[in-house]
């Protein structure tokens, strides 16, 4: 049984053609879906809605009917061209998504056709059908939507393996968490409050300050207008105990000097690349030109640890991913952790989704979903 194309949008114009995999050899009629696909590197129009024909699910595989997709800072930079995880394009782009098991391929015996499934990969799941090794899909937890099932994996396992695995977060520690209205930023924050009495400062942007304060954290801190190593030695002399740093290039030094005796950095990406639409050459000089660097004999001194986190290279750790999932689902269930979304935007305003996140508008998750008609979604919600 090959996995059925979801309609189009009635307003959506006709999607062209996309390059796509081959149907498997032995599949059933290829059908046809939409997808979205990043065309070339550049600006917000680089990433196109396309039509692709798939095929039945390969044996170990399942297809999956695509609910929502989660939109990442990793997407971002993977349309400037400067993430290597990513193949050429065109491709399609897309970490993480939930839908509905609709079909197994042979030997699949964990998985039943109407199981709603999250998904990671490494790319490619940004499209209204997919299929996927039965072994990236996790089931949902009673209770959790779509959406929120889209913004869960990415962003919850990275705060979950930065904060415990490598920070080793214990009661009384104190935590800066960059970019904290972010995903990754408000996942952190959630999972910070599942230990006692942790200090968080977070920076961000003025106008997200109240919802930091809703949110847990005790102090955040203007990052556009003060210096924020200033502002937490003010409050925190000695500094703090973890650092969180997705920015890279100086914000490394200034971090990694913030730390107090037997402290941990925790760097996870390069957000000081993006500074525009498209690839910006001086900002990349700079960031690089700045980029923190230390050895071996200098942290023996310091009594501090550096340590570097990249989802995009743990495919290979399938045990080791599975296991944190499964304590995100819990701490799920039990409440006390839940996605926050800030908007969702169907395929045809990826542009809009894009520059909501790259502007830096948004607190919590960035969703893209799938314009299914109202009647299929109410049916399929049943």
């Amino acid at each position: 049984m090959s996995a059925e194309p979801a309609p189009a949008a009635a307003a959506a114009a006709a999607p062209e053609q996309a390059p796509g995999p081959e149907p498997p050899a032995g599949g059933g009629e290829a059908a046809e879906h939409r997808a979205l696909v990043l065309t070339g590197f550049g600006g917000y129009d680089k990433v196109k809605v396309q039509a692709r024909r798939g095929g039945d699910p390969r044996p170990g595989e399942v297809s999956v009917r695509v609910r929502a997709c989660g939109l990442n800072f990793a997407d971002l930079m993977a349309r400037q061209g400067l993430y290597d995880r990513l193949p050429a394009p065109p491709v399609c782009p897309g970490m993480e998504c939930a839908g509905t098991v609709s079909a197994l391929g042979d030997g699949v015996r964990d998985r039943q056709v109407g199981d709603k499934v999250m998904v990671l990969a490494r790319s490619g799941l940004w499209q209204e059908v997919v299929n996927v090794p039965a072994s990236q899909t996790f089931l949902m937890p009673e209770g959790m939507s779509f959406e929120e099932a889209a913004a869960l994996l990415v962003n919850y396992i990275t705060a979950y393996m930065i904060l415990f695995d490598f920070g080793n977060l214990r009661p009384n520690q104190s935590v800066l968490i960059h970019m904290a209205a972010g995903g990754v930023g408000t996942a952190a924050i959630q999972l910070c409050k599942t230990v006692e009495n942790v200090t968080i400062f977070g920076t961000a942007s003025a106008s997200k300050h109240d919802a930091l304060k809703e949110s847990g954290v005790a102090h955040p801190i203007d990052y556009r207008t003060m210096d924020y190593a200033e502002e937490v030695r003010k409050i925190s002399p000695k500094g703090v105990d973890i650092v969180l740093d997705p920015l890279g290039g100086s914000d490394t030094s200034k971090a990694f000097n913030l730390l107090k005796p037997m402290g941990k950095l925790i760097t996870y990406g390069v957000a000081n690349l993006l500074t525009g639409q498209k690839k910006n050459l001086m900002a990349m000089a700079k960031t690089w030109w700045n980029q923190f660097s230390i050895n071996a004999l200098q942290l023996l001194h310091h009594n501090k640890a550096v340590c570097g986190y990249h989802l995009g290279y743990m495919d290979e750790e399938v045990e080791l991913v599975r296991g944190v999932v499964a304590k995100l689902v819990n701490l799920y269930s039990q409440g006390k952790i839940k996605p926050k979304i800030d908007s969702v935007w169907p395929f045809d305003q990826v542009a809009d989704a894009m520059r909501q996140m790259q502007e830096k508008k948004n607190v919590g998750k960035v969703i893209l979903v799938p314009e299914a008609p109202k009647e299929e979604s109410k049916k399929e919600e049943n």
